[in-house]
């Protein structure tokens, strides 16, 4: 019987084994071709959140005093909902008022199935990488599903390549 598991390859050139997770946060954020993470700082304004997320196209915006330290996750749906809630006036308040505090991140050595989990079970879509206390990138769903999307296209290709002799 022919054994599949070594015939794949990841991005980064390593071996990989088909129906295997290999895909790491690190190679999520070398894939990535953004600025970096954008933050804002605590005692800032929804508006001003807002203006940011807005001008940026981004869905979610990191609150920091420094760019690397994380006080906290400020989402375009956090905004909304409060504005639901408590209509325009809110747009005066702090960031601080709204934003979750309570921050779930994950590391460069965790695969995409992790952070997939950790995001579906805490239903976010965005995640703060963090290597010794501080922030090194922010992940969306969007990254983790690009990512294992490409993933299985190279492994469909891997063993289109096996059954077609090449």
């Amino acid at each position: 019987m022919l054994d599949l598991r070594h015939h794949c390859g990841n991005p980064d050139g390593t071996a990989g084994q088909i129906g295997e997770d290999h895909m790491l946060v690190q190679q999520i954020l070398k894939s990535k071709s953004d600025d970096g993470v954008v933050t804002i700082a605590p005692g800032s304004t929804l508006a001003q959140a807002a203006e940011t997320l807005s001008s940026r196209k981004i869905g979610a915006i990191i609150v920091s005093p420094d760019g690397k330290q994380v006080s906290g996750i400020l989402s375009e749906r956090d905004i909304v909902r409060e504005l639901g809630r408590r209509g325009p006036s809110c747009m005066a308040d702090s960031v601080d008022e709204i934003m979750t505090a309570n921050i779930v991140s994950c590391s460069r050595t965790e695969s995409s199935d992790e952070v997939l989990g950790k995001m579906t079970a805490g239903r976010f879509r965005h995640m703060p990488v963090m290597e010794g206390g501080e922030m090194v990138g922010l992940i969306s769903i969007g990254d983790v599903v690009k990512a294992q999307i490409s993933q299985l296209s190279m492994e469909k290709e891997a063993l289109e390549g096996m059954i077609k002799g090449f």
